[in-house]
């Protein structure tokens, strides 16, 4: 599981190291968040089939999945481009769906947005209860990207799942955690996967822009940002019988290309 991709630097260092990456690691099944993978902040068309196309199995998103209002077009019939599940029933798209893995398990995705200092949102709690009680019956291997911005909101969705799901992973804040265990019952659990992007940078935007905008008070545009590109994410261990993770260990990849 992939945090999340900032832009052009993020697609970037997709595509020099994932494929390694993935081969490597036998990864069975690759999730990554790509609400910011366009121009930093949203979506479009071209750029999930890239992604996709790459090896990535399944994107979620978040806050800003409707920035770019072209992605409406596919989002109702591309099931690997999920939204948050506790959004409006009558917005476009779906929040989880359940996936074949390279291994030929199937793998619950579900994707929700924490309400803590984030937009309206229905509760994700009572969401997910719902949702995984739905997926339980197809497949015990779940896991949640969960879209939030408060560490203690992501930390209780961690033990709301424990055993429920195999694992609850936070997005949102484009920094990765140090967190990362199996929690009792056996659901893997870490606060933030970090961003995939340009790590030279404040949370992917350049910094002479952020830093000009903190300190006059006065707009400026946040560029993103090109240098220090990594990969930032989570690699799981789930046993498929029973969905309980065995392991979670973080990942941090630089780039070897600066272009």
């Amino acid at each position: 599981m992939l945090g999340d991709i900032v832009g052009k630097p993020g697609r970037q260092v997709l595509h020099e190291l994932l494929p390694g990456l993935m081969q490597s690691e036998q990864i069975g099944l690759c999730v990554a968040n790509g609400e910011n993978a366009a121009g930093g902040s949203g979506l479009t068309v071209a750029v999930a089939r890239d992604l996709l196309n790459l090896g990535i199995d399944v994107l979620t998103s978040g806050d800003h999945v409707w920035k770019k209002r072209e992605i409406q077009s596919i989002i109702d019939t591309e099931p690997r481009l999920l939204r948050p599940a506790n959004l409006s029933p009558e917005a476009s798209g779906r929040g989880f769906g359940i996936f074949e893995a390279r291994g030929g398990e199937k793998v619950g995705v579900v994707n929700l947005q924490g309400r803590t200092f984030m937009k309206p949102a229905d509760c994700p709690f009572r969401a997910a209860r719902r949702i995984v009680g739905e997926m339980s019956v197809e497949t015990n291997v779940i896991v949640v990207d969960f879209h939030a911005e408060a560490t203690s909101e992501k930390v209780a969705m961690g033990w709301f799942l424990d055993g429920q799901v195999s694992a609850v992973v936070g997005t949102h804040t484009h920094v990765q955690t140090a967190d990362e265990r199996v929690l009792p019952n056996g659901t893997a659990y870490l606060t933030d996967l970090g961003m995939t992007g340009p790590h030279e940078s404040v949370i992917g935007r350049r910094t002479d822009r952020v830093l000009k905008a903190l300190v006059t008070q006065m707009p400026h545009a946040f560029d993103v940002a090109k240098r220090d590109k990594r990969i930032s994410g989570a690699i799981l261990s789930v046993q498929p019988e029973t969905g309980r993770a065995t392991e979670i260990r973080r990942v941090q990849l630089c780039s070897q290309s600066e272009t």
